[in-house]
């Protein structure tokens, strides 16, 4: 057999070695593609207890309830199709409140209720930290205006 013949059988050979390595990992990870569950994935989709996941969505206005041990919270999570009870043991984020974003890492119990072990809260482009309260962002100019506190 003839050395071009040689390299187009490995040439051939190793493009089925990556396409059936790619339909491998594909294959593995089709439930696992997305970044986070939002409360209607997970009702849906039947997480089962105790998998580890993200969820996420909207903090739920007048939901938010501290336990009196003080670092316990007690929420809803929503997306606007469905909410899920979701608690927090410890210090939550300083942007973590009501009718904020989270993204919480987490399991769902027995129960249904998402106990979380980590939040993650989101913000949007028009954040300012409490420090620069008062001040504003001219968006013409492209310059804080204001006095800090």
């Amino acid at each position: 057999m003839k050395s071009k013949h040689q390299r187009l059988i490995l040439v051939l050979i190793a493009l089925v070695a990556l396409i059936g390595a790619g339909l491998l990992a594909a294959s593995a990870l089709k439930d696992e593609a997305a970044y986070f569950y939002t409360p209607y994935d997970a009702k849906t989709k039947g997480v089962d207890p105790g998998k580890a996941i993200r969820l996420g969505g909207m903090v739920v206005k007048g939901s938010l309830k501290r336990a009196a041990d003080g670092v316990t919270i007690h929420f809803q999570v929503s997306d606007g199709k469905a909410s899920v009870p979701a608690t927090f043991t410890g210090i939550a984020p300083d942007l973590f409140r009501e009718g904020s974003g989270v993204v919480a890492e987490g399991s769902f119990d027995k129960g249904g209720t998402f106990v979380a072990t980590n939040l993650l809260a989101k913000h949007d482009e028009r954040y300012m930290p409490r420090e620069l309260d008062g001040m504003s962002y001219n968006e013409t100019t492209h310059q804080i205006e204001g006095q800090v506190k």
